[in-house]
């Protein structure tokens, strides 16, 4: 069977995993850690590092090294989370020709989705060196909370990275999934999901593989990014304080500054406190300055405070909105890297007055429940059944600038939803359908989605025509709305397939220079392989020399050692046909030395 893997594409970190033996596992990359730096990097030379080896030259080459780029996937340039990221990063995002958000890098301009691309395809790699073999399909997490244009964002990242999404799913639910996973389980349960980027809050039910969702809330802007940036404020304006230089002006220093805030973050929720030492930070009248400051895990929960109670919040109305009491939620799960912090465990205990699970890896256990939920789409498994739940509001434009929903959030998908307008005007011959996804009663102030024109009306008074609109959200999420004039039977409809800032020219461009990427890496890899094959059967050849010379004579030994001459040209020439040439000669070297010495 075709392998089909499931990511967690994570804002801080990402990580993949895949269904062996009925059992998710997570797939380590190839330094041995089972998760990812969501990093991308370009050098001077032009060379696209990923991952860890993007992280550790982050200092040194902080404008050309993208972080965080998940938080800005699918969103407009104008938007007030494009202007706050600017606000906090080296690097320089500028407006897209759609006006959607680019990041300029490596000389060169780069959609979010492709940043998000460079990262998935490395996950990809990761499961194809573990397999032994090419995987073309994925399901792929997302916050629970992100809109329709943030998940045809990610949708077209997978693509650009050369896989097929055979599904999109929220990232509680797959946390969810690797919970009950042959778990006879009948309980309710509350997903906290606090990552690098974002929060999510889904409260489900779990009933003998069914995992209905009752309501799901969030903040597709709040997560351990932001706390990073409160102690990075706090050590800059002490530092400004004390020396009169902002280190947040020079981005080298702004860099270092983060990748300290981060590290003491972390060290935090197992000390009380700390102290961040960074030399050489900056000089003043010629002089070097360095960075020496304590911090209390109590200072740090003064900074972060008002942020975890935020989440704490948008917990209660996804309670409210679930209809379920605190007393009937047997059990909540705490997912992402930020729940380790002692005080938000603390919060969200108190929250829901009872005590957190903390039994599954925070770091996995969304892959884990993503390739659950893929082995099962690809028939490896009797899969659970999911019925989630749409985010936001969708609906129409009415008249007077109102937004009418038709399809309320937290409604289970697949849904359906008709509802009757009529005409503003007398005699008016064509109605123009606005979609549009939010909470605001206000319509500009929500998402659009799609339009299309509805003509063909009949000539009549205002309020006379009898136009049905329907809204139809299927499994995937896709959204169909149709209108149809009951009087004439005119229609017209349109499946809303946004594009995440991104033409579909623009699209096939990219798959197609991904493609032809990867293929020039796979040789470029294939080649370093068969170079390292042969300078070890060179190396191990050597070694035999001196019993060659025994064994087998002078003129042999020379024979062999003009072999070596020939590896170091073949291998700068880098001649793949004379090199397994050369490798099938130093092979039958040795096995003659071989043959000789037994």
């Amino acid at each position: 069977m075709e392998p089909v893997i499931g990511i967690d594409l994570g804002t801080t970190n990402s990580c993949v995993a895949i269904v062996e033996d009925g059992q998710p596992q997570v797939i380590p990359n190839r330094g041995g850690y089972p998760t990812t730096p969501s990093i991308v990097a370009f050098t001077e030379a032009g060379k696209r590092l990923v991952g860890h080896i993007a992280k550790r030259q982050a200092v040194t080459n902080s404008t050309n090294t993208i972080f965080g780029a998940k938080r800005l996937i699918g969103r407009r340039f104008a938007s007030d989370e494009v202007r706050k990221t600017t606000e906090t990063v080296a690097y320089q995002l500028v407006e897209g020709p759609d006006a959607d958000t680019r990041i300029v890098a490596g000389n060169r301009e780069y959609s979010v989705q492709e940043i998000s691309a460079f990262v998935l395809a490395e996950m990809k790699k990761i499961a194809e060196d573990h397999l032994g073999k090419e995987v073309s399909k994925a399901v792929i997490t997302v916050p629970a909370y992100f809109g329709d244009g943030q998940r045809q964002a990610t949708k077209n990242a997978g693509a650009i990275a050369g896989l097929e999404v055979i599904r999109i799913i929220n990232e509680p639910t797959a946390a969810a999934l690797a919970y009950g996973h042959e778990k006879n389980v009948n309980r309710s349960i509350a997903v906290y999901d606090l990552g690098g980027g974002t929060f999510d809050i889904s409260i489900m039910t779990v009933d003998e593989g069914v995992y209905e969702v009752l309501s799901t809330s969030g903040d597709t802007f709040l997560g351990g990014l932001d706390f990073d940036n409160r102690v990075i404020d706090h050590l800059a304006e002490s530092f400004l304080a004390q020396h009169g230089i902002d280190l947040r002006q020079d981005k080298i220093a702004l860099q270092r500054l983060k990748e300290a805030a981060e590290n003491a973050k972390c060290e935090l929720s197992f000390k009380q406190s700390l102290e961040v030492t960074l030399p050489f930070i900056a000089s003043k009248d010629n002089v070097p300055i360095h960075l020496q400051q304590e911090l209390t895990q109590k200072q740090l929960e003064e900074l972060v405070g008002d942020l975890v109670d935020k989440t704490v919040e948008i917990c209660k109305s996804a309670q409210d909105a679930s209809g379920l009491t605190l007393d009937e939620i047997d059990e909540v799960i705490l997912v992402g890297g930020q729940t380790r912090m002692p005080m938000v465990q603390r919060r969200v205990e108190e929250a829901f007055g009872k005590q957190a699970s903390k039994g599954l890896n925070p770091d996995e256990v969304v892959a884990l429940g993503a390739a659950l939920q893929a082995d099962a789409l690809v028939g490896g498994s009797e899969g659970p059944l999911l019925l989630d739940v749409t985010p936001k509001t969708l609906g129409i434009a009415t008249v007077g600038g109102r937004f009418s929903g038709l399809i309320t959030k937290d409604s289970t998908i697949p849904v359906q939803k008709s509802h009757s307008f009529t005409t503003v005007n007398d005699n008016q011959s064509a109605v123009k359908i606005v979609v549009l996804q939010g909470e605001s009663d206000q319509a500009t102030e929500n998402e659009l989605l799609g339009e299309f024109l509805l003509g063909g009306i009949r000539p009549a008074p205002k309020g006379v025509p009898d136009i049905l609109v329907t809204f139809a959200i299927d499994a995937d999420g896709v959204v169909s709305v149709g209108a149809l004039d009951r009087d004439t039977g005119k229609e017209q409809s349109i499946t809303v397939t946004l594009s995440g800032g991104m033409s579909k020219e623009e699209l096939e461009a990219l798959i197609q220079e991904q493609a032809s990427n990867e293929v020039a890496e796979r040789s470029a890899d294939d080649m370093a392989k068969l170079i390292y094959h042969v300078e070890s059967l060179h190396s191990s050849l050597m070694q035999k020399l001196p019993v060659a010379e025994q064994l087998l004579g002078a003129e042999q030994v020379d024979e062999f050692i003009s072999l070596g001459v020939t590896v170091k040209k073949k291998v700068a020439a880098r001649d793949r046909e004379a090199l397994v040439e050369l490798q099938t000669s130093l092979q039958n070297a040795i096995d003659t030395i071989d043959s000789k010495e037994s």
